[in-house]
């Protein structure tokens, strides 16, 4: 039996021509694909460029925007003393006491009868001390010599600055002890500044042991209390808040490259004690050697500038 119709398959040639454009419509599908990913990925990655762009400009912004916070009552990174009320008498209150009573006595016009001159004749010696309140030496040097710089100071002999600084900020198990304490400092300089002297000595005599987490701000604001702080409020949200951290920080920056007022002096290490601009490198813990190094400079100044005229010093032979 035969069939006058064939079956309905396509000619090879025309099977080769549907291959070709149905291969032709999907190469340009996925050409309209990559294009449409192409821009999609640009688009989303300028949106993350805008994006970012914004947060750092607004970063940017609101920290110029934002004040930096400064302490009060400071000049070049320190706070003068104006009160040496409320401190108690330390561990070697003694020799202290021996070496500011000589001190007294050698700057007594009517104990030296002859024309050298005295610290108390010459001009005021200054005094500046770099503390950090977790160095060991810091905490000596103050021990020994507090009861001599009150009497130097209430006598009106010497200008005493303390500068908080923070080298020891990662000796405190990640708490920061060494810049915390330093912005309490500042804290009580600011609200309370009758009481920094007090403070600062407490923060000495308290000392916590290196390599431990130290008073944390709680406490710090509890011992500025205790040590008589006026505006307890003010000065316990100053500390707890940490208003002055970052100024700590850069204080403590600015001593390494350079301290005023000196023949091109940086802080190297604490305690670093200056007089009249000059560093101490004697024993920290004796009061009587520190003493007769004020003693020498404040001797030295006066030469350097007093120019008695004989009208103003009486003749050793003059008469009544």
């Amino acid at each position: 039996m035969s069939h006058d119709q064939s079956p309905n398959v396509p000619a090879p040639r025309e099977r080769r021509n549907a291959v070709r454009e149905k291969a032709q419509q999907v190469q340009a599908r996925q050409s309209r694909l990559r294009w449409l990913r192409r821009g999609g990925l640009t688009l989303l990655a300028v949106g993350v460029v805008t994006v970012a762009a914004v947060m750092v400009t607004w970063a940017v912004g609101s920290s110029m925007s934002r004040p930096e916070l400064r302490p009060q009552n400071v000049t070049d990174d320190g706070f003068a003393v104006t009160s040496v009320s409320g401190v108690a008498a330390p561990e070697v209150a003694a020799a202290a006491d021996d070496a500011a009573a000589s001190a007294t006595v050698e700057a007594t016009p009517e104990a030296t009868p002859s024309p050298t001159p005295t610290p108390t004749e010459a001009a005021v010696v200054d005094i500046r001390v770099y503390v950090d309140y977790l160095s060991t030496g810091s905490r000596e040097f103050q021990l020994a010599n507090v009861q001599q710089l009150k009497t130097w100071v209430s006598q009106g002999a010497a200008d005493l600055t303390y500068h908080p600084v923070a080298m020891l900020t990662a000796k405190s198990n990640g708490t920061k002890y060494s810049l915390r304490a330093a912005a309490a400092a500042a804290c009580v300089a600011t609200h309370s500044p009758e009481e920094f002297f007090a403070f600062n000595d407490a923060l000495l005599r308290e000392q916590p042991e290196v390599d431990t987490d130290g008073f944390t701000d709680s406490e710090l604001a509890d011992l500025a209390q205790a040590a008589g702080a006026e505006s307890p409020k003010l000065v316990r949200s100053c500390i707890e808040e940490e208003s002055f951290l970052s100024w700590a920080r850069d204080a403590t920056e600015r001593a390494l490259n350079g301290i005023p007022e000196t023949d091109g002096v940086t802080l190297t290490g604490t305690p670093m004690v200056l007089v009249n601009g000059v560093p101490y490198v004697g024993a920290l813990d004796d009061p009587q050697e520190f003493s007769q190094f004020v003693l020498t400079i404040g001797s030295d100044a006066y030469y350097k500038t007093a120019s008695p005229s004989p009208t103003e010093t009486p003749s050793p032979t003059a008469t009544p």
